[in-house]
């Protein structure tokens, strides 16, 4: 299954006129496209999904979302630990 998983947001930057930015997953720091949320700032999160952030959320949401992926016993393929213990 493919799902969109909750990151912070902790850098952005401009790379060949793309919005770009490092996105904290509980630790793992990944390079993301911002394009599709082009007025995300850094301490937001973002749902990414293959390396596009597709829309951004508050950290109550995000919470929510990690929730239903550990009841999904997802969290274990993502390296994550689980919902009180995402980046802020």
């Amino acid at each position: 299954m493919c799902l969109g998983i909750p990151g912070r947001v902790i850098e952005t930057y401009r790379e060949h006129d793309i919005l770009l930015g490092k996105v904290d997953f509980d630790g793992v720091v990944k390079r993301v496209c911002l394009e599709l949320v082009p007025d995300i700032r850094v301490g937001e999160y973002a749902v990414i999904h293959v390396g596009f952030a597709i829309s951004r959320i508050d950290e109550v949401e995000a919470k929510r979302i990690f929730e239903l992926l550990a009841d999904m016993d997802e969290l274990g393929d993502l390296g994550v630990r689980g919902p009180d213990e995402i980046p802020r």
